[in-house]
């Protein structure tokens, strides 16, 4: 039972980390935009993305992380899992930025540059590096 917990968990993260990815990408384009047809394109966009995968790949991803823990709960006591959970609640306050974000592009109040947007992207790769490491190498 276990293992299929553990199957799921990956997949739904690997599906919220693609939305992750993806969702301020979209904000780049959307903040270059200049024409209407394209800016509402992209609200629908970023609506069904954060709305139809992201939040219930997260929601999947949180749950099954904790019944791991439940069955596992040994790992509570160890280090990496420890710094692991830190990333996961960082993560998880990122995914609440981005719908922030996605709320500020649907009424048009967005007043931040492409370029923010540029940089704001990476934050969720450092964090996939990070927790893959912590997880495969438990390095403390």
């Amino acid at each position: 039972m276990y293992l299929w917990i553990k199957a799921f968990h990956i997949i739904a993260v690997v599906t919220w980390f693609a939305g992750l990815f993806y969702l301020p990408r979209l904000f780049v384009y959307h903040a270059m935009s200049e024409d209407r047809a394209s800016q509402e394109r992209f609200k629908v966009m970023e609506r069904k993305l954060y709305r139809g995968i992201m939040i219930p790949s997260m929601l999947v991803a949180v749950g099954l992380g904790i019944w791991m823990l439940y069955l596992v709960p040994a790992w509570l006591q160890q280090g990496w899992m420890h710094a692991k959970l830190a990333l996961v609640v960082a993560l998880i306050g990122y995914h609440h930025a981005c719908g922030t974000m996605v709320r500020r592009f649907a009424n048009d109040a967005n007043r931040r540059s492409h370029v923010f947007y540029r940089w704001f992207n990476e934050a969720p790769v450092l964090v996939l590096v990070a927790a893959v490491i912590l997880v495969v190498v438990k390095p403390f």
